[in-house]
């Protein structure tokens, strides 16, 4: 119960962010370069106190050289979330030129598909942590997962407003919104799941796959969140979003964790 619970809280965080469609007529420019911005710091610090260093220190306890596993996992993490970039037809919000394989989809199919490709790693990551507690290894423990996990939530609600305002501002109904931006978020729980499964099979490859989910999270924020934060006028809003959201994560991870 208490795994489940952790698994869906930052599900709940993208479910509370879509609802916001209910409460407000449109997003802020200046707002939502805030919300990107902030998104983007919490990623960031996730990636660093949550997931390398940890996969670090489990590479020493394993008696490994420690930067090895640190180095090929967030490399290959950064390279899985390239390969699904390339593959996946998605739309970014800020752009009318759609990325990945050619397909006759929908301008709000794309917009919820790009939004669900960036949730894959978040999962994971959170998959990852819970795995890391359950297996009682060195530097991850039940507490930090849980911090984690709400860090990620607390990331997920902007995040889930950015889809779920847009879909409606394109003409679909703000139920219709909520629902799409809703489920944009439901892959997170699913890749957590399978991450703690392959996790709890080749406890060795814990390390890397820390590692691993940080690589993904990073690019992430380097190919979209930072971008559509920086775009047009007053794009110190977003940086300063990007210190809050380190700020509130690293916090976090050092208290709570």
């Amino acid at each position: 119960m208490q795994l489940a619970l952790g698994l869906l809280i930052p599900f709940a965080g993208t479910t509370l962010g879509s609802a916001m469609v209910f409460c407000l007529r449109r997003m802020n420019k200046k707002l939502e370069k805030m919300l990107l911005g902030f998104a983007s710091g919490v990623m960031i610090a996730a990636s660093v106190w949550s997931l390398l260093i940890p996969a670090i220190d489990m590479a020493t306890e394993q008696g490994r050289i420690a930067w090895v596993p640190a180095t090929a996992g967030f490399l290959g993490g950064m390279l899985f979330l390239l390969v699904l970039d390339s593959l996946i037809p998605h739309l970014h919000l800020e752009s009318t030129q759609p990325e990945g394989i050619e397909a006759n989809l929908k301008k709000t199919t794309m917009l919820v598909l790009a939004v669900t490709l960036h949730n894959i790693p978040e999962g994971m990551s959170v998959g990852v942590t819970f795995a890391g507690a359950l297996l009682g290894n060195a530097g991850i423990t039940m507490a930090g997962a849980f911090t984690l996990a709400l860090g990620i939530a607390i990331q997920n609600f902007p995040e889930g407003a950015i889809i779920s305002m847009p879909l409606h501002s394109e003409g679909m109904s703000r139920l219709r919104s909520f629902v799409y931006g809703s489920l944009s978020g439901i892959v997170e729980p699913i890749a957590a799941a399978v991450t703690i499964l392959l996790a709890s099979q080749i406890v060795p490859a814990l390390p890397y796959l820390l590692a691993f989910a940080a690589g993904a999270m990073i690019y992430v924020v380097v190919e979209e969140l930072i971008p559509e934060s920086q775009t047009g006028e007053h794009s110190n809003i977003g940086t300063i979003g990007v210190a809050l959201g380190f700020v509130v994560m690293m916090i976090l991870d050092v208290a709570l964790g």
